[in-house]
């Protein structure tokens, strides 16, 4: 198989390249820097082609008519595109509709993959948001993500791809550096504190999340290469993946179980901007999965395997 990660130089991209090239597939790595090949796949890096390249500008060029699949992964994150207004719509919202133009003229009907996320909802919402439910982002990256998937269900009813709209749940633990991400902090006070190291806890202990271990995530986005494209209607293509909702406490509890009091004591608490504590609070925090769960996706079982996860990860 041919793929395209585009944001192939960030978290997901190189989980999943690393991924599809252990198993021998052709995968191309495209950002706005020349993304790395995946330390763990580098014995198949003859299989994989780093491109630099500004999809605002530049779409065209990074694809092939023979590509079988394309990730949509390149973005300004939630905090990030809300701090920046001109740069977060170039990015998530104009320069995927210039790659969307570009791959009807250059590979039509190739397999489209877009990384939306629960941020399209706003307030208020029912108990269990849907795909049913109405978005109401109450961000610029949500609005910026919601009109990328009606333009997925729209080229996908023209015939111009067969695509999907998979929305993420919050990804913990992340492995690296923080991100621009509004939700970064629920990565980061496991991961942080795992490696002897101080973290900002911006929410009381009774704040509740919707989360999706990266090893799920992976897994789900590999099931994604295995729909048939009648599995929803031509203009329908959003599935809420599966997660979990967690809470504060929680959280900190398995970090306790798997990295002790000391770990635990290296969480500092910080009140968050006025901006951003509307933001986390306006993110439902619970999913009627029904849809995703039909289509075959997967659901993690508990966050403290996350946690350990992360743990088994650094003694690799």
């Amino acid at each position: 198989m041919k793929v395209l990660i585009t944001g192939a130089g960030g978290f997901v991209g190189q989980l999943l390249a690393e991924t599809l090239l252990n198993e021998e597939h052709s995968v191309t790595l495209v950002d706005i820097f020349e993304p790395p090949v995946p330390r763990k796949a580098s014995a198949h890096k003859q299989n994989a082609t780093c491109i630099k390249a500004d999809l605002y500008s530049d779409a065209k060029s990074v694809l092939s008519a023979d590509l079988d699949t394309i990730f949509i992964f390149h973005g300004i994150m939630s905090a990030g595109s809300e701090a920046d207004f001109d740069l977060g719509y170039r990015v998530n919202l104009h320069s995927t509709l210039n790659l969307l133009e570009a791959i009807r003229s250059t590979c039509p009907g190739v397999r489209v993959v877009y990384a939306s996320s629960t941020a399209i909802y706003g307030q208020p919402l029912p108990a269990m948001p849907s795909e049913a439910t109405v978005p109401t982002p109450g961000s610029s990256y949500g609005a910026q993500k919601t009109m990328i998937e009606y333009a997925i269900n729209d080229y996908t009813r023209k015939g111009h791809i067969n695509g999907f709209a998979l929305r993420f749940p919050t990804i913990s633990v992340r492995p690296g550096q923080p991100t621009q991400a509004a939700s970064s902090w629920m990565s980061g006070i496991i991961r942080e504190p795992l490696q002897g190291r101080e973290s900002v806890l911006p929410c009381d202990d009774d704040f509740k999340a919707w989360l999706c271990s990266p090893r799920t995530l992976i897994a789900n986005l590999r099931h994604a290469l295995t729909l048939e494209r009648g599995c929803m209607p031509a203009h329908i293509r959003q599935v809420n993946l599966p997660g979990i909702t967690a809470d504060v406490r929680g959280m900190l509890k398995a970090l306790e179980e798997v990295g002790g009091r000391e770990a635990l004591g290296l969480v500092k608490r910080e009140k968050p901007t006025k901006e951003i504590a509307e933001m986390l609070d306006s993110w439902p925090i619970q999913f009627d999965i029904s849809k995703a769960l039909g289509l075959g996706f997967k659901q993690d079982d508990s966050f403290k395997q996350a946690v350990e996860d992360f743990a088994a990860s650094l003694k690799e």
